[in-house]
């Protein structure tokens, strides 16, 4: 019999292979799920951090970044300050340096006069990178935070490319 295929045969052989093409992939992702990571939460401030499970272990500190008035280069007269949230590797210890992950945090205020130049962090010629911002706070990354490239700098550029920073 040679028999001509209906409209509707074609669009329901279309449908069926469709169906399966999606239940085959939803299938397969399920299979192969990302690598787990570890979360750094910081509730006082309202951010989180994704880290590779590599970090596990890891240690937080928290220091303070300074800011000095427009027009003071010698670093004198101090204009305002904050948090700087300083997130380590666990191969990190305080006799040898690892590189660390230092998340600034600023008021929105202090980050809307930093970007008018009313103040200066340090002496590089530019200011922070923002990461992220919540309605209270804008973090950011200091300019010059691996200038000496320590141990583990790649790594923790790789980190900082995948923007691992999420606000709430």
């Amino acid at each position: 019999m040679n028999k001509k295929l209906s409209v509707k045969t074609i669009l329901e052989i279309i449908f069926i292979i469709i169906v399966a093409t999606a239940l085959y992939f939803s299938l397969s992702s399920e299979a192969s799920p990302k690598p787990p990571g570890i979360k750094y939460r910081n509730t006082d401030y309202g951010f989180s951090v994704a880290l590779p499970t590599s970090w596990q272990g890891y240690s937080v500190t928290i220091d303070k970044w300074t800011g000095n008035a427009a027009g003071d280069e010698l670093g004198e007269v101090a204009f305002t300050d904050g948090p700087v949230v300083s997130i380590h590797n666990p191969k990190w210890t305080s006799v040898n340096s690892y590189q660390d992950i230092p998340i600034m945090v600023f008021t929105l205020d202090q980050w809307n006069l930093l970007q008018q130049e009313k103040f200066h962090i340090g002496a590089a010629p530019i200011g922070p990178s923002e990461l992220g911002r919540n309605a209270k706070y804008v973090f950011g990354l200091p300019a010059r935070y691996n200038y000496s490239f320590p141990p583990g700098y790649e790594e923790v550029e790789q980190i900082l490319q995948s923007k691992p920073l999420t606000t709430f």
